[in-house]
């Protein structure tokens, strides 16, 4: 018999706390390893922003490794830097945290499916072309982090788990920001950077093939997953984890939510969720609000809808402490992602790393530097996940390595663009924020994205050959 034997543990993914505190002591082992340098960096008036000056790249008189003292402040200082984003997190995760508490959300999702009936899964492709549109027109991705919470509530009620409603508006924003047509934030200062025309005949058509292409493409896999997920909730990659449902306790089922009555102080209070993603949008096209004027559009619905169903100033005050609980996990993640880039700034590494791989591309014969521009821009999305800091930094070097290897610029715009934005799905210092607003662990995370991120890359060398091809 086995009954003497030992069993044997079975291998689980450590806390995504962990896994980021690993990170960070592993970027400060680079600042002990990569010699320490920097480039020269020159206002541009027109962008109001330092770029790069290519070619002035210089190493450090000395190192200037990180210790671990160093890495447990920079954790600290990494947690103060994010805070705009860390803030904005715990208001809006407050706000959709009294719209469930208050039933509106399930009420909702009961009148959306007795409108829907059996085409209830169309809300996943319509909503992700609505974000996806969002991201490729305005830029618009940090400010849909608030809009998550709800639609896991609504995924989960309509049967599958909380990664579709995160993969809704995450996924949703993400390919639209990354098959950009329009994306100030991103081709707008990359394309002025390289000095060509951000809208031009052959480009822009490659920018509508592309969004049309990922969207079908992420669309698609999400709704497969998703179908799969709610004929056998087995197959979720959730099932089994304590967390699945955590900050979901009153969420109800889908045949539950059906026969919710819809109160007069719930419509009105979804009349306001409709307002404030109109608010959302109108601020950021017309006075180009970000993080603190959104928090503050947040915190002031939250409040009008804790008055809209006669809640005491007390009851709102417990109500706002314990939607800013359910969003504390995610937060927190947010400062230790921060601190992932500030040790390897103080450590002078993230320019080395760049030089290097950008002479990486110099050595490679034309018909393969498209790809190898792309590959390029993926790696760096680690050491700067900042689209507009990537293309301050990259396209000053990137523009005029494409001349020498004989690509056209708009080529190297178009490798920027897709470089940058799909690997945020990826890169644990993006996606960090992600997994930790939906309530996940970042093994789950990439269980689920790592076939799509495949998928997506082998599509982005692609296009970028079929760009080269066609002589865009």
């Amino acid at each position: 018999m086995n009954e003497g034997k030992t069993k044997k543990k079975k291998f689980s993914m450590p806390h995504a706390y962990v896994i980021m505190i690993i990170i960070i002591a592993l970027s400060m082992v680079l600042t002990w390893v990569l010699p320490a340098g920097s480039f020269q960096y020159e206002y541009n008036e027109e962008l109001d922003r330092d770029l790069v000056v290519p070619g002035s790249f210089q190493l450090a008189e000395e190192q200037s490794p990180i210790g671990p003292w160093g890495m447990v402040i920079s954790i600290f200082d990494g947690v103060v830097q994010a805070g705009d984003i860390i803030f904005f997190i715990l208001f809006a995760a407050a706000y959709v945290y009294v719209l469930s508490e208050t039933g509106a959300l399930n009420a909702l999702t009961g009148a959306m499916l007795r409108k829907l009936g059996s085409k209830d899964h169309m809300i996943i492709p319509i909503f992700m072309i609505l974000f996806a549109i969002g991201g490729t027109t305005i830029g618009m991705y940090e400010e849909t982090y608030g809009l998550i919470p709800a639609f896991m509530i609504i995924a989960v009620t309509l049967g599958y788990d909380r990664i579709v409603g995160g993969a809704i508006v995450f996924v949703g924003v993400a390919t639209g920001f990354a098959a950009a047509i329009l994306n100030p934030f991103t081709i707008g200062i990359a394309s002025s950077v390289a000095q060509v025309p951000m809208i031009h005949e052959k480009v822009t058509v490659l920018r509508f093939i592309a969004f049309f292409l990922f969207m079908a493409l992420t669309i698609t896999y999400v709704m497969r997953y998703a179908a799969k997920v709610r004929k056998d909730p087995t197959k979720s990659i959730m099932y089994g984890d304590p967390d699945a449902l955590r900050g979901m306790e009153n969420v109800k089922s889908r045949d539950e939510v059906m026969q919710l009555p819809f109160t007069q102080a719930q419509k009105i209070s979804l009349f306001g969720f409709v307002l404030l993603i109109a608010g959302i949008a109108f601020g950021i096209v017309m006075y180009g609000w970000y993080l603190s004027e959104l928090a503050a559009l947040f915190f002031v619905f939250m409040i009008a809808t804790m008055i809209v169903n006669r809640m005491t100033t007390s009851e709102m005050a417990e109500m706002f402490v314990n939607g800013c609980k359910s969003a504390l996990f995610g937060a927190m993640l947010v400062g230790l992602a921060r601190a992932i880039s500030l040790v390897m700034e103080q450590g002078q590494v993230i320019d080395t790393s760049v030089n290097f791989l950008a002479g990486l591309v110099g050595n490679m014969p034309a018909s393969i530097a498209g790809v190898g521009m792309l590959i390029v821009q993926n790696i760096v999305n680690f050491f700067i996940p900042s689209g507009s800091g990537q293309a301050v930094v990259m396209m000053p070097i990137m523009a005029p390595l494409s001349d020498l290897v004989g690509l056209s610029r708009e080529v190297a715009v178009v490798a920027y663009q897709f470089g940058d934005g799909f690997s945020n799905m990826f890169w644990p210092t993006a996606v960090a924020t992600e997994c930790g607003i939906m309530g996940i662990g970042m093994d789950k995370w990439y269980k689920f994205i790592t076939p799509l991120f495949i998928m997506m890359f082998a599509l982005q060398a692609v296009l970028i050959v079929a760009a080269v091809a066609w002589g865009v």
